[in-house]
């Protein structure tokens, strides 16, 4: 009872705004990609004869309140309210969004909290511009891994930037289903519910297939491994299953992520995100 009051807890005081922060994370990237550079070449799609589209390239200069400047942390900051410039697309407007995030469809009275924008202490953000991170994730791979709280980071996404021609940029926004992150008998997209779940700790083999040569990858594993205290696992032998601590499990699991990172990921030319917890959009 103690255990699930302090989970309650943490759904209040951490609001499920607090996901976006990923969303600031990915952006950040696509930002940081624009300093120094004063100019970027844009593809912009005009009706010709019939219904055929020509692109042509649009000179698109970067003005100096479109930068975040050098050791700004986005990541300390408020939630301030903006109904001037927010939200940045609609519910009704988005084709993508499953029915369990769709906040008024279900019922929701109002919505207000689609105008509150994240505020850093010592700069301003730029506001997002999809076109400019398109052109930033021209020819690469954006991937999300991780539950349904990912899954959500992932739809909202695709949701800023639906409007554009994914194609002409060659630009890839991911979705992978990997709850724990390591391998486990929950790892079907859409058939995952299972009475008794169990997890290999020691393997990521079957996902990070998947996830090789992707130029930026978001984790995120936590409400998962929280559904009750003691999980069923592996570490080793396959057959050797027995019942974990989950926050032992938990930190077996993430070890053996954090290895196929130092060794799989060029930090060079990748970047990596890891969010530990979120409160579940069942809240």
């Amino acid at each position: 009872m103690t255990q699930t009051i302090q989970y309650r807890r943490i759904h209040i005081i951490f609001p499920v705004a607090l996901a976006s922060l990923l969303v600031l994370g990915a952006v950040r990237v696509a930002l940081d990609s624009l300093k120094n550079n004063e100019l970027h070449f844009l593809w912009q799609f005009n009706n010709v004869s019939g219904n055929r589209m020509r692109p042509r390239i649009l000179p698109i200069v970067v003005s100096e309140d479109e930068i975040i400047p050098d050791g700004c942390n986005v990541f300390e900051g408020k939630w301030v309210w903006d109904n001037s410039s927010y939200p940045l697309y609609r519910e009704e407007s988005c084709p993508y969004l499953v029915k369990q995030v769709t906040c008024l469809k279900n019922g929701r009275p109002d919505s207000f909290y689609q105008n509150w924008r994240w505020q850093p202490n010592e700069c301003k953000l730029p506001r997002f511009d999809a076109l400019k991170l398109l052109e930033i994730l021209r020819n690469k791979r954006l991937m999300f891994v991780g539950d349904s709280i990912q899954r959500g980071m992932f739809e909202s996404m695709v949701c800023l930037v639906h409007s554009i021609r994914f194609q002409e940029f060659n630009a890839s926004i991911e979705y992978y289903w990997a709850p724990f992150l390591v391998e486990s008998i929950s790892d079907h997209a859409t058939n995952h519910t299972v009475l008794k779940r169990m997890v290999k700790l020691d393997s990521v083999a079957k996902h990070s297939k998947e996830w090789e040569g992707a130029d930026i990858l978001v984790f995120e594993s936590y409400v998962w491994w929280m559904h009750k205290p003691q999980i069923n696992a592996t570490f080793g032998s396959p057959d050797n299953v027995r019942e974990y601590n989950v926050t032992t499990a938990y930190k077996l699991a993430m070890e053996t992520w954090a290895n196929w990172i130092e060794t799989r990921i060029n930090p060079l030319k990748q970047k990596v995100f890891f969010a530990t917890m979120s409160p579940t959009h069942l809240w």
